[in-house]
C-alpha cells in the first residue's frame, strides 16, 4: 500500500509505504510527482517505508518504467529522505546517491522523523548566473 501524506511544502510530494504495493499505488504517486513538476522547478521526496512487504511484479515494472522516463529530469529533482530503520535501506540509499548524483538522497531512522522533515522541505537554492 502507498499512502500520500501531508507534505509541508509546495514543491514536496510525501508518501508511506507498506505492506504489499501494487502497481495501482503507484500512480497517485506518480501523478503528485508530476504535478508538482509543472509548478515548481525542482522536485523532492519523503518516504516513510513503515514494514513494506514486498512489490509485486507489475509494481516494480510501473516503478521502473516510470524511473526510465525520469533520467533525463533527474535536475528536476532536488533531495529525496528515506525515514526508515531497515539496514538494508540504508545501503539501497547509498547507492542510489553514487547513481543518481544531481538528487541528494539520505535516509533517516524513524526516531529522526522531524528531522527528515525539516530536510526535506527546505528549499533549492536559486542558481547563480555568472556575469559577462
Amino acid at each position: 500500500m502507498l499512502e500520500l501524506l501531508p507534505p509541508g511544502a509546495d514543491h514536496v510530494v510525501a508518501m508511506r509505504v507498506s505492506g504489499r504495493v501494487t502497481a495501482a499505488d503507484l500512480q497517485p504517486a506518480i501523478e503528485a510527482i508530476e504535478a508538482v513538476k509543472k509548478s515548481h522547478p525542482r522536485v523532492s521526496l519523503y518516504t516513510e517505508l513503515d514494514e513494506m512487504r514486498w512489490m509485486t511484479f507489475t509494481a516494480f515494472l510501473r516503478d521502473l518504467g516510470y524511473a526510465l522516463t525520469q533520467v533525463g529530469d533527474l535536475d528536476r529533482y532536488y533531495r529525496a529522505a528515506v525515514l526508515s530503520d531497515k539496514h538494508w535501506v540504508r545501503h539501497l540509499t547509498r547507492l542510489e546517491n553514487r547513481l543518481f548524483k544531481a538528487m541528494e538522497i539520505r535516509t533517516f531512522p524513524t526516531r529522526e522523523k522531524s528531522t527528515a522533515l525539516e530536510w526535506v522541505r527546505q528549499l533549492p537554492e536559486a542558481p547563480t548566473t555568472a556575469m559577462a
